[in-house]
């Protein structure tokens, strides 16, 4: 059965409708009104062989952050919705990526319970018009949603446009891993018997 969740969230500052199938090809069909934030959500569906269709209609007017915060919000909601009892999965994923001069590693734990520790500040305030900041806030959202454990750690790395994609792409990876069939683990991958909390 193929792992699907389809999320609408409406408030006075973002309407985001996102489709994600974690069993997908890597197709991506993004559109959020910010390009850079688009660029990288179409690298996260690639490497994490998900489909993903996003339409954010945010007040940009006002500044980025809504609209990356709350797509974060949808994805991290897609992601616990598709995952359902998590029987059958590997659970956890990790991945260190190279990018260029940039070494990033990423690690999750679809646990059920949330934490993140990120440790991948960029450099520039902006990656164009981009504000960079705004990265940690998107994969808080992500992690308190899906009810995970996300770990960002950047070993070291100089241009903040590699920085994010190293980490997008290092999730991507380490998600991909994570939500993989287990076929020596059939059932909930817990001595617990349930990852809810």
């Amino acid at each position: 059965m193929t792992r699907t969740a389809r999320i609408q969230r409406q408030t006075t500052e973002t309407k985001i409708e996102l489709e994600l199938c974690l069993d997908g090809s890597g197709s991506a069909d993004v559109e959020t009104g910010i390009g850079f934030f688009d660029h990288m959500l179409e690298l996260l569906t690639k490497h994490a062989a998900f489909d993903l269709k996003v339409r954010a209609d945010g007040d940009l007017h006002v500044d980025q952050h809504h609209t990356v915060e709350d797509t974060g919000i949808c994805l991290g909601l897609a992601l616990r919705e598709a995952l359902g009892d998590k029987k059958g999965i590997r659970r956890y994923g990790h991945f260190t990526l190279p990018m260029e001069e940039t070494l990033v590693t990423v690690a999750v734990d679809f646990s059920g319970r949330f934490a993140l520790a990120y440790q991948a500040d960029v450099p520039a305030a902006k990656i164009g018009d981009f504000d960079s900041e705004l990265l940690e806030d998107f994969w808080q959202s992500v992690a308190a949603n899906t009810l995970c454990n996300l770990h960002v750690l950047l070993h070291y790395g100089r241009n903040s446009h590699h920085i994010s994609e190293a980490v997008f792409k290092a999730a991507a990876r380490a998600m991909r891993m994570a939500v993989e069939d287990d076929p020596r683990m059939p059932g909930v991958p817990s001595t617990k018997g349930t990852l809810d909390g």
